[in-house]
């Protein structure tokens, strides 16, 4: 009876579609215990939009639940196997330290997955420990919180608790499992895996889940497959035109991690530019810099075309025509994202009506802002309340000619400055979440047990478009460093 009152009072309300998939998607298996969890910051807006008490999920029997070591009713714990191209190159994988409870179901009546990651060993751990360390899981947190702020399709993060155990990776770190809260862990992967490694029906069953789950609108549709590629290749190219907009380098962009739902998702060696550079690589492994910022459009389109290759048998029974229609769809991709991008360019400048000349002059200002190494979000804040700034790009004779062509082009349009100036507010950032303060935050509280670090940094991050007086100092760049900033995976 205990038991069933902590469920009630918590809100848990579950249901496991994804486990009613054909056994071969997934390995039933439940979270290792850990040894003493303690929750460390619950994310209350989030909780209560899932339908979830948030007082019930403070106590010892809630935050038995977000570490793993109690298993709320209606949960049926699954690792989900899937595959992937990491960095181009063909592998198995699945969720190795990662374990889905099952789908929450909210009272508006909508669906999200909740995972626990960091949660232990799994079927996929590849030699592992499953488990996960303190700093990379706040650090997911506050990041894919402030993606979520800047209006960007995101994964998100419930809850980080303690484990009361240490993880060695380079040194010993204390222990951590991250709740995630996703529309779906649906990945391009997880179709390579069943292509590669299941049957016909598998795949068509795997395609009718993502329908039902992601673009129920599919009933009027001829080609229910051929839709779903369409669908997929909209929602990415919205989402890397988005990327793109805020200087955000995901840094690890394999096929195993872009989603059907079109979320963000993996926040291991991501991080926003400062100074602007189409070739900025935070990854520590991306040597080649296959997954640059300059690149994240192309590799998407790389990505979706291995999505399309699975769905080949789905689409036309005759081989080349599958090709074909496969092909169409994809070579969309490039125009659909670049049409989204110079969309927002426009609005971060502006600009509500389209001209010719447009993408000239937004191009003639990334150029300038990379030759005198201007800071990507900091200009952009500029140019909303035409301020200036003292710094080499605004100084340069280039700048003020620049300057007076885009003036002229606002001139040019029915719309008054104020609302210029509004759509410019409301498309540009006051700030991101900086390297260096991201790092401080997470020192602060790894080291020294101190989150109200962390806590104001997420705070000022929640309301990115606000241009408040007390995001000034979030602002502000770094000391020059001869090192470059580097991420890592393992997150």
């Amino acid at each position: 009876m205990a038991k069933e009152k902590v469920i009630i009072e918590t809100g848990w309300n579950l249901d496991n579609s994804y486990a009613r998939l054909p056994e071969k998607f997934f390995s039933r298996l439940n979270p290792i215990p850990v040894r003493s969890p303690k929750l460390i910051i619950l994310n209350y807006p989030l909780a209560t939009s899932l339908g979830l008490n948030v007082q019930a999920l403070q106590s010892k029997d809630g935050v038995a639940v977000l570490a793993g070591n109690r298993i709320p009713e209606g949960a049926l714990p699954l690792a989900q196997a899937y595959a992937g191209h990491q960095f181009g190159h063909f592998t198995m994988l699945g969720d190795g330290r990662a374990m889905l409870l099952g789908e929450q179901i909210t009272p508006q009546g909508e669906r999200f997955d909740i995972q626990l990651k960091g949660s232990g060993r799994t079927p996929y751990s590849r030699g592992g420990d499953g488990r996960a360390a303190l700093g990379p899981m706040l650090r997911e947190y506050i990041i894919s919180e402030a993606m979520h702020g800047l209006g960007i399709a995101t994964t998100r993060s419930l809850a980080v608790v303690t484990t009361g155990e240490s993880v060695i990776r380079e040194t010993d770190q204390p222990g951590a499992v991250l709740t995630r809260v996703a529309a779906s862990h649906l990945r391009v992967g997880t179709f390579e895996y069943v292509s590669k490694w299941g049957t016909l029906e598998d795949l068509r069953v795997l395609a009718d889940y993502a329908l039902h789950r992601h673009f129920p609108d599919v009933e009027a549709i001829e080609n229910h497959y051929l839709f779903l590629l369409q669908e997929v290749v909209k929602v990415q190219a919205m989402l890397i035109a988005k990327w793109q907009l805020v200087g955000f380098i995901h840094g690890v962009m394999n096929t195993d991690n872009m989603t059907l739902s079109g979320e963000t998702i993996d926040y291991g060696p991501c991080a926003f530019m400062d100074a602007y550079d189409p070739a900025t690589v935070f990854s520590s492994i991306d040597i080649h810099g296959r997954y640059a910022y300059a690149n994240q459009p192309h590799i998407a389109g790389w990505n979706l075309a291995r999505f399309a290759e699975t769905l080949l048998p789905l689409l036309h029974e005759n081989v080349e025509q599958a090709v074909k229609l496969a092909q169409d769809v994809i070579s969309n991709f490039t125009e659909l994202n670049h049409s989204n991008w110079l969309e927002g360019m426009r609005a971060k400048l502006g600009i509500f009506n389209e001209e010719i000349e447009d993408e000239a002059l937004i191009e003639g200002l990334l150029s300038m802002m990379e030759k005198y190494s201007a800071d990507y979000t900091n200009t952009f804040r500029a140019l909303t309340f035409d301020t200036g700034e003292n710094t080499p790009l605004f100084d340069s004779i280039e700048f003020a000619q620049w300057h007076e062509l885009w003036q002229a082009r606002l001139g040019r349009q029915q719309e008054q400055k104020a609302s210029s100036h509004q759509l410019m507010q409301n498309s540009n950032p006051a700030l991101i979440p900086r390297n260096h303060r991201v790092e401080a935050a997470l020192e602060a509280a790894v080291k020294q047990g101190d989150y109200s670090v962390m806590e104001r940094l997420l705070d000022v991050l929640s309301k990115p478009y606000a241009h408040s007086s007390e995001q000034a100092d979030y602002s502000t760049l770094p000391k020059q460093s001869t090192l470059p900033y580097r991420t890592f995976c393992g997150t």
